[in-house]
């Protein structure tokens, strides 16, 4: 599960608990102004196709870490899809998150309030 906490311009997503483990990382930092999209987290979590690097996939379980995909380059932290969130980003190293959190309105308002 990931925390998010607004820092002056910036959110801060924390990666909680054993979570840090899975996903082998334990913050990530982005500015208010690269969050281009937030929205509810709806497809089936059978797993990413593409490089994992480095990352936990354990399909039906959890899905952490970063991931090349076709698109680009993704960080998941997920073991509940129906409290995940995407956050999709400009100008920074991943494309888009892919996060559990704790209540999805919540962090939803917050990341569009900016």
């Amino acid at each position: 599960m990931v925390s998010i906490e607004k820092v002056n311009d910036n959110f801060v997503f924390e990666i909680k608990g054993f979570h840090k483990l899975w996903a082998l990382k334990s913050q990530l930092t982005i500015p208010a102004a690269h969050i281009t999209k937030v929205y509810p987290y709806t497809k089936e979590l059978k797993g990413f196709f593409g490089l994992r690097m480095p990352g936990t996939n354990i399909p039906g379980i959890i899905t952490a870490g970063t991931y090349m995909v076709d698109d680009g380059t993704i960080f998941c932290d997920v073991m509940d899809k129906s409290k995940s969130i995407v956050v999709e980003l400009t100008d920074e190293h991943y494309k888009r998150l892919v996060i559990e959190v704790e209540d999805v309105e919540k962090a939803t308002s917050m990341l569009l309030a900016k």
